[in-house]
């Protein structure tokens, strides 16, 4: 069973159900030349996952440019894939002494040209802003959003690490719908479930992306009681269906009526290939809450 795909803007955009995530393409031991990442799109690609999520910082500005020789090497990938991008977060250095957020229509602007340039794309699937900006002007982004889709630059637009409130915000200027929330949420980090973040996803009809959905590696290797506790379960559930602890932990992301989309971080194809078998493993109901149980450390009230 291949991953399925489903619609995030309708009729105009489909993404894979899981989508490999670029932040940490630099680190891979195999190395990131062309080659390499070309192996792993194409690697991907066979299991059905189409779509790769990149920024604009990721890798101190470089691994936007790894993926782009991938595709200049080989262009008839594009046509295959689709390509998301984050903007908005400005890195202290040589510029700038502080950490800020930038997301001012002239910064939205720079940053996705600068992001098709090094991509050697013509057109951006997906750009979301990366962080809300205690300065953003909703307004002057729903302005460039549109003149950036109008040039045909960007198909479609939404932000990540927003709450309720800067989501509807950012909505309520746009004409157009915001077709995303990108999010923290693995069974150590639940606080979506209970803040209102996936009840608004379901109210305005769209899915959520989750970044770190194995916490950063540690419900893999567990270092605390409550991350001992987690991989125990998982692992003990893992073992009633005969497949791999991995492919029950994204099982569990699958459960959700949101219709959450986990994102892939890992440089290991092997794993890729696991985590695209979760579908034929769907758990159960109270499976999914033993899970959520072992993730907060107490049952539900």
């Amino acid at each position: 069973m291949t991953v399925p795909k489903i619609e995030i803007a309708k009729d105009t955009l489909t993404v894979s159900r899981l989508i490999y995530g670029i932040w940490r393409m630099h680190e891979d031991k195999e190395g990131v030349s062309p080659k390499r990442v070309i192996e792993k799109i194409e690697a991907c690609l066979a299991v059905g996952i189409d779509s790769f999520d990149h920024a604009d910082i990721y890798g101190d500005f470089n691994n936007e440019e790894l993926f782009g020789k991938a595709l200049a090497e080989k262009p008839l990938l594009k046509s295959k894939i689709k390509l998301v991008s984050k903007c908005g977060i400005q890195i202290p250095g040589n510029k700038f002494t502080v950490k800020h957020y930038n997301t001012s229509k002239e910064h939205i602007r720079y940053s996705v040209e600068r992001s098709l340039k090094k991509l050697h794309a013509d057109r951006l699937d997906l750009v979301l802003i990366h962080r809300p900006d205690p300065l953003m002007n909703p307004s002057e982004m729903a302005q460039v959003f549109e003149e950036l889709i109008k040039e045909g630059k960007v198909s479609h637009f939404g932000v990540s690490n927003f709450t309720n409130s800067q989501f509807q915000l950012l909505q309520s200027k746009y004409s157009k719908k915001l077709v995303t929330n990108q999010v923290e949420f693995n069974p150590l980090h639940t606080e979506p479930l209970f803040d209102g973040t996936f009840d608004l996803s379901v109210v305005e009809g769209f899915s959520p992306m989750v970044w770190s959905p194995t916490a950063g590696g540690r419900i893999f290797n567990p270092k605390s009681e409550r991350e001992i506790a987690v991989k125990q379960k998982i692992d003990e559930i893992a073992n009633r269906y005969s497949c791999n602890s991995d492919q029950i932990l994204y099982s569990w992301f699958l459960n959700h009526p949101a219709k959450l989309i986990p994102i892939l971080g890992t440089n290991d194809i092997k794993r890729v290939i696991s985590a695209s078998k979760a579908f034929s493993f769907p758990i159960s109901r109270t499976e999914w809450f033993e899970i959520l149980e072992a993730g907060r450390g107490r049952e539900v009230a």
